[in-house]
């Protein structure tokens, strides 16, 4: 094998809470030579005939901690390649079938790693007064060839036990997360599963881990398999489409907006990996709005008009759910403003043109007085017009055009 194998060493007091990791694909990465894990338990180390591992805080206070007499040692025998209890899959994998890159021809890559001297072994503590562990984290550690995880339990390590180790490993102190749990171990599954992962050829289809949530920056959006509808509840019909481009936007969007509303922070510039596009921004900002303008133009003209309309609108930036037009019956309002305002220009009153009230319902990011201005512009110079543009949809007229036309 090209790749050298993970060598995961683990150091806890119940080296049977170790036992998932023989399950799966962590199990299968074992048994295909990718991952080896060596579990420790810490009270080998232990020199009283009760294997005491810790005791009470200097300076009082609650709870019990680590003994750094045990752990030193502890870790001193596991750097100098000290073998533990070394794991087993639970159960033989089929390898029989050609799994996704093997049939596609592809080489799966380990992720860039920082310029670092790994000479040592990375030493990980779990701990809640930690660093916060991220998916950046995990694919860093994924290039790793050594790494020992230290599973605290009561109140804690003695603090000097990690500074004495900083002679023989890099030392890490990592959060999975702002809770409390009883020990360690919990936190070396999640990091040995989120890590081992990422190692090539773990999983048969790379892009399985390219497309996770936090890859690119966002939360990954919703998934949806056959049938095409269960319950009453149909997937979006854009899945069904073959458009892979539309698929791969309707992915990225969905991703965007569960990001916005379950993680806002993490769309701020600082973690990001690439700035957001145009379109990102789009979905990100839009709202519905609603453009309703009064407009003196030809039927002919605005035939034209309507027809290139939705095209231009979204060129702009304003992305239409639909354009709602009707002619005005004067006779219910013979004291148009518009009117009115053309007569007083022109000298006279208008003979082709006729008054429509168009209404525009649809998405947009733009200032309700640039959405306003985009609509006009796509009409012909010149062309008389007033009106506004507001959030939220408006409806168009059900009834006569003279009812309509007098509603709000």
């Amino acid at each position: 094998m090209s790749n050298p194998a993970l060598r995961l060493d683990i150091i806890t007091i119940f080296p049977e809470y170790l036992e998932p990791l023989r399950h799966a694909l962590l199990g299968k990465a074992i048994e295909e030579g990718r991952l080896e894990v060596g579990v420790h338990d810490l009270r080998d180390w232990a020199m009283d005939r009760h294997k005491s591992v810790d005791d009470t805080p200097l300076g009082g206070g609650p709870g019990m901690v680590m003994k750094p007499e045990v752990w030193g040692p502890a870790l001193d025998d596991v750097a100098a390649g000290r073998s533990g209890v070394e794991l087993s899959s639970a159960s033989e994998h089929r390898n029989d079938r050609l799994r996704h890159d093997e049939v596609e021809g592809v080489t799966p890559e380990r992720y860039e790693a920082a310029e670092e001297d790994r000479s040592k072994p990375l030493l990980l503590v779990p701990t809640p007064a930690g660093q916060p562990f991220t998916q950046a984290d995990a694919r860093e550690w994924s290039n790793e060839n050594h790494i020992v995880i230290a599973c605290g339990r009561y109140e804690g390590i003695d603090q000097r036990v990690f500074e004495d180790a900083e002679n023989r490993y890099r030392v890490r102190e990592v959060s999975i997360g702002d809770y409390v749990l009883i020990g360690g171990e919990v936190a070396a599954l999640v990091i040995a599963e989120a890590v081992t992962r990422l190692i090539p050829g773990v999983l048969g289809n790379a892009s399985s881990h390219e497309e996770d949530s936090f890859s690119d920056g966002l939360l990954e959006g919703p998934s949806y398999t056959k049938p095409r509808e269960w319950r009453g509840l149909a997937v979006p019909e854009v899945l069904l489409s073959g458009d892979h481009a539309k698929i791969a936007r309707w992915r990225r969007d969905q991703s965007l907006l569960r990001t916005k509303s379950v993680r806002p922070e993490l769309l701020d510039d600082e973690h990001l990996p690439e700035p957001l596009s145009r379109e990102d921004l789009f979905t990100l900002n839009a709202r519905d709005i609603a453009t309703d303008i009064s407009v003196l133009i030809t039927p002919g003209e605005w035939e034209r008009v309507s027809a290139k309309l939705p095209k231009k609108l979204r060129k702009a930036g304003f992305e239409p759910y639909d354009v709602n037009a009707e002619q005005v019956d004067l006779t219910c309002e013979p004291d148009n403003i518009l009117v009115n305002q053309y007569e007083q220009a022109e000298g006279h009153q208008p003979t082709v043109e006729v008054l429509h009230r168009v209404i525009i319902n649809g998405r947009s990011d733009l200032d309700l007085r640039e959405a306003t201005q985009v609509v006009v512009r796509a009409l012909p110079e010149g062309t008389y017009w007033y009106g506004s543009t507001d959030e939220g949809r408006k409806e168009p007229g059900v009834a006569s055009a003279c009812a309509w036309n007098h509603q709000g």
